[in-house]
């Protein structure tokens, strides 16, 4: 049985997301936890409170013990981005993108 949780519009860009995501990936869920816990990338505390959530997803119905859980898929996704003017030279602009990302973890049993 698959047990799912999604965050959208995480305001960091995919590509910083993806380097946390891939630490995880594979991982049982406590062993996934301590990792987030002390990793330093700001990505690292919404993408623990997700697999908090994809965890309590999978324990609510009272059939499936934590300690057999497994982080079997997480897909980070772009999302919007925020355009924003920065002011150069002679007048000009260039756009600055401020990218999002959504993030979907998927949990499997052992």
């Amino acid at each position: 049985m698959e047990y799912k949780a999604e965050l959208k519009y995480l305001r960091v860009s995919p590509q910083k997301a993806r380097l946390v995501v891939d630490l995880i990936r594979g991982k049982r869920v406590f062993e996934a936890l301590n990792i987030l816990k002390f990793t330093n990338k700001k990505s690292s505390i919404p993408i623990y409170k997700l697999l908090k959530s994809a965890i309590a997803n999978a324990t609510f119905s009272g059939r499936v013990d934590a300690d057999n859980l497994v982080v079997s898929k997480v897909n980070v996704d772009m999302s919007l981005s925020i355009k924003r003017l920065m002011p150069k030279a002679m007048g000009r602009g260039a756009t600055i993108k401020k990218r999002m990302s959504n993030i979907k973890i998927v949990l499997a049993e052992l």
